[in-house]
């Protein structure tokens, strides 16, 4: 069952940034939380809480009319109270003009089991390829 679980938290993830559901987003992820989006972005991986996550994610998600992200491939390692999820990615994003962007690659979630289940530890976002303008 753990492993269903695992998959699924992860899945929400996604899920709740493409529906815009914030506090729902929130609620995936762990007290504080390793971003690593530097394949996209540059820099350093950051440490955020859930609230952090969401104010940064609704503003630049915000930008586009709509997005699609899509994982799948998941393969799961169970380890006690910790977990690792990679999966591969493709996300769509739509701006009003009617231009897309499109970013595929994988993730990686580290995910600590809580009182109140799985939860998301830390992300590494791997930007294999792209297609559109940022």
């Amino acid at each position: 069952m753990d492993r269903l679980d695992v998959v699924d938290i992860c899945n929400r993830m996604a899920w709740y940034a493409d529906q815009r559901a914030w506090d729902a987003l929130a609620g995936v992820f762990a007290d504080k939380v390793t971003l690593d989006y530097t394949s996209l972005n540059g820099g350093e991986p950051v440490t955020l809480t859930p609230a952090q996550i969401v104010d940064g994610w609704r503003t630049g998600l915000g930008v586009y009319t709509a997005t699609h992200h899509l994982l799948g491939n998941h393969l799961v390692t169970v380890d006690g109270d910790h977990a690792v999820c990679t999966a591969t990615f493709q996300a769509t994003h739509r701006k009003a003009d009617g231009s897309l962007w499109t970013l595929g690659g994988t993730y990686r979630f580290d995910l600590a089991r809580t009182r109140d289940g799985w939860r998301v530890a830390g992300v590494v976002m791997t930007a294999v390829w792209s297609d559109g303008e940022r």
